[in-house]
């Protein structure tokens, strides 16, 4: 799973003339998911289903650093961006290991300021422990690539500049600390997304940022992805796949 690619970089087109835009999942955390009032968990097995449904297609998860660099060399047309938010330490013990047995890529996006704590930001929990520093350290040393979810997980729209610049900034240098690996990606808390926002992770040294729906911003530091969970079955990973190519047009950096 090891990437030695180059992520495409700011300013490189991300969907060659007459292609379509990328396609990126958004998982969150893998285990049960008898309790999830913010349907972000899938179980093992369905994960395992909806990667093998990818591999019955002849498509193949990997990072989103190297979904854009194959794109940015007008290849890259059989490959999916898996993203897994948030830092939950069920990646290491039971999403990895799947992805392994299928030679899958992904990215993590974790907390630096969150590092062994829980899910606080969801008030209807339940708690689920996030992964510890030696977490991401392994995660990165197994070929995850990790990115920064930001410091704290606070929607980055509705702050002041200095915890804005902690957030994307900051939170960069520790992660670049803890792995000694660059932080290429960002990952927008609950995919909110302004012009400042994009312009403070621009301005940080990103060479992309992860959104969900960001309308008009849509470009290298506004990546749309699609929701993938627990109720997401073939026809419904089909249907979402195709709606998802339909939906969005092609664009160029920003």
């Amino acid at each position: 799973m090891a990437s030695s690619v180059e992520p495409a970089r700011t300013g490189t087109r991300l969907v060659p003339p007459g292609g379509s835009v990328p396609w990126v999942a958004m998982y969150h955390s893998v285990g049960d998911c008898s309790d999830d009032p913010y349907r972000i968990t899938v179980t093992p097995e369905r994960l395992g289903l909806q990667l093998e449904w990818l591999r019955r297609r002849g498509l193949r998860g990997v990072s989103v650093s190297d979904l854009l660099a194959a794109r940015a060399r007008g290849e890259g047309r059989d490959l999916v961006g898996l993203t897994f938010d948030d830092g939950y330490a069920d990646f290491v013990t039971t999403a990895l290991p799947l992805l392994h047995r299928r030679r899958f890529g992904a990215t993590l996006f974790v907390l630096p300021g969150r590092l062994g704590g829980e899910n606080a930001w969801d008030p209807l929990g339940p708690r689920k422990p996030l992964l510890t520093a030696d977490g991401v350290r392994r995660a990165a040393a197994e070929g995850v690539e990790i990115g920064s979810h930001g410091l704290t997980h606070v929607d980055l729209t509705g702050v002041d500049d200095v915890v804005l610049k902690a957030e994307t900034d900051g939170s960069r240098a520790l992660l670049e600390e803890l792995t000694g690996i660059r932080a290429r990606g960002f990952c927008y808390p609950y995919g909110m997304v302004d012009a400042r926002a994009v312009a403070a992770v621009r301005e940080a040294g990103y060479s992309y940022a992860c959104a969900i729906d960001p309308g008009p911003l849509t470009g290298p530091h506004a990546l749309p992805r699609v929701h993938v969970g627990q109720r997401d079955t073939s026809w419904r990973l089909h249907l979402k796949h195709g709606l998802h190519r339909l939906r969005r047009r092609p664009t160029g950096s920003r």
